[in-house]
């Protein structure tokens, strides 16, 4: 750029976790413009990642199919209304959008003569890579086309009133707190329903409180109440009742987070608490948890076995199959997966166990772990202290 803009959008129209990931490069462009008006523009059923977060001074949102008219209004709305526009898709739509929004456009683009249009509507792209670049790196790609300094590390935030709603739903002192989360939004990555019933017992025999989050649709919240029941006291859920924001506030409060390749597990793995992180048909190269304190590379992963990288210990299922980049065994997101079914209760325990025995790992080097509830009235985020935003 020939001076700081003064205005910015990120388009980041993809997945929840996509979402989240993407946050990294907002940050970064915050602390290197911290006068820019920074907007984001997601789909309305993702805003809630990007709630209250201290980066962003608008949150636009477009339906993920919108009818043509709205489409149209869109585009009015965004037309050269940017000094910049960034692209973290490779898709024609996120690549429309920040055509249409930035009088200077970046994005990720793929080669080849089919995407030629998409490369040709950028001044600058960086090339999309889906195998051997973790989303995190590959979005501060474009930090780095821009000249900017990367900051590492993923944000979920929570506003008083969420700290407030989540202190409410403990009580006073519920003891250590082991976060599960059951599923993701596709079942190729869920792991089995008696094997969270026998961890969630193993956990409660040593004296941890057991939350269960998840959304509220229907299967899942049915799905959540059947391992909630056979815990019985042990365990409590909170899924029909927290937004997004509020489980990044109880993640912050957890000593113990487990659970399948989804935006949940990512924040877990944001905010510093021992993650397990259930991994399946993914590419652990590309969507692994980003330990918190990691903060550079392509990946922190490689593809194949379980690690134990910072505050993640990423657990592989069995198979030489394993991992397939597949959506599951019949390829279709609502089959199931394996490597996931016949995952024993037993390795995911023995993760735990490792992690269970790193209790700092919450902590930034050179600090001591901060207990929970500690932090500051007002805005809280997981992830680094927020940089500098304007005051409008």
């Amino acid at each position: 750029m020939p001076e700081p803009p003064r205005s910015v959008l990120i388009v980041a129209t993809q997945r929840m976790g996509d979402v989240l990931l993407a946050t990294p490069l907002i940050r970064s462009l915050r602390a290197a413009w911290p006068a820019a008006r920074l907007h984001a523009l997601v789909f309305d059923d993702t805003a809630g990642v990007l709630a209250a977060n201290p980066d962003l001074d608008t949150v636009l949102t477009v339906a993920r199919r919108p009818p043509l008219r709205q489409h149209l209004t869109l585009f009015r709305q965004l037309w050269r209304r940017y000094d910049l526009a960034l692209s973290t898709g490779a898709g024609d739509r996120p690549t429309l959008y920040a055509w249409a929004g930035g009088r200077r456009r970046i994005g990720l683009a793929l080669p080849g003569a089919s995407h030629a249009w998409k490369r040709k509507a950028l001044d600058a792209w960086v090339a999309f890579d889906d195998l051997d670049t973790h989303t995190i790196a590959l979005n501060l790609q474009l930090a780095d086309a821009l000249g900017i300094e990367r900051c590492y590390h993923a944000a979920l935030a929570w506003s008083a009133a969420d700290e407030a709603q989540v202190r409410a739903a403990l009580g006073s002192n519920p003891g250590p707190i082991a976060v599960l989360h059951l599923s993701s939004k596709f079942r190729y990555k869920d792991w089995r329903q008696d094997g969270w019933i026998e961890l969630g017992r193993w956990l409660s025999e040593r004296g941890m409180t057991i939350v269960l989050t998840g959304s509220d649709e229907p299967a899942e919240r049915a799905a959540i109440e059947a391992v909630r029941s056979r815990l019985g006291a042990a365990a409590s859920t909170l899924a029909p009742h927290f937004s997004l924001p509020q489980v990044a506030c109880l993640l912050s409060r957890a000593s113990l987070a487990i659970g399948p390749d989804t935006v949940v597990t990512h924040a877990a793995a944001a905010s510093g608490v021992p993650t397990v992180a259930l991994f399946g048909p993914s590419n652990p190269v590309k969507w692994g948890p980003w330990p918190r304190d990691q903060n550079a590379g392509l990946s922190p992963y490689r593809r194949r076995g379980s690690q134990h990288v910072g505050n993640v210990f990423l657990l592989q299922g069995e198979g030489a199959c394993v991992p397939c980049l597949q959506e599951g065994c019949d390829r279709h997101t609502t089959s199931l997966s394996a490597c996931l079914q016949q995952l024993p209760a037993r390795r995911v325990i023995a993760a735990v166990e490792t992690m269970l025995r790193h209790p700092d790992t919450r902590s930034r080097p050179g600090e001591a772990p901060q207990p929970p509830g500690s932090a500051e009235p007002g805005f809280h985020a997981i992830g680094t202290p927020a940089a500098p935003r304007r005051g409008d």
